[in-house]
């Protein structure tokens, strides 16, 4: 265990930089998500509904999933061409 103030906080900092990378397109694939799952089941349950009302919610869920694949390939590529040296 490291006890040197000074290395915590770089480590903390480090840490926060990368938590908020991509922070509104993970909330937008989130709200994306919720939107297309909405989607589906008005769809589902209502009488009488187009065929299109069930795919454009997929389409959506699955542009959602995307996007949250995105930013965890973003954020892996930072990390990889940054990583955190203690000496630094």
């Amino acid at each position: 265990m490291i006890d040197d103030p000074d290395y915590i906080k770089r480590r903390i900092a480090y840490v926060d930089t990368i938590r908020t990378m991509h922070k509104n397109k993970r909330l937008i694939g989130l709200v994306g998500c919720l939107i297309g799952v909405l989607i589906l089941a008005w769809a589902r349950f209502r009488d009488g509904a187009p065929q299109w009302e069930l795919a454009a919610g997929l389409v959506v869920i699955g542009f959602s999933w995307l996007l949250f694949a995105y930013v965890i390939f973003a954020r892996t590529r930072y990390v990889r061409a940054h990583p955190f040296e203690p000496g630094s």
